[in-house]
């Protein structure tokens, strides 16, 4: 594990967020992360569609 640094205006849009998602500031920033990488590497997915990927790439039973 290690320490990144960020401004101190998007560790407050990390906070925001956090709390409006029930997640833990450092868990938003990850999932942030995540999916910044995933939509990097795959640019012609949308949102949802991402979001799935990532879920599946966690093992997670998805329905529909």
């Amino acid at each position: 594990m290690g320490i990144v640094k960020i401004s101190e205006e998007l560790h407050e849009e990390i906070r925001k967020a956090s709390g409006a998602m029930s997640r833990s500031i450092n868990s938003q920033a990850e999932f942030w992360i995540k999916m910044g990488m995933m939509a990097e590497l795959n640019p012609t997915l949308s949102y949802n569609e991402l979001v799935r990927k990532l879920l599946l790439s966690e093992s997670l039973t998805l329905q529909g």
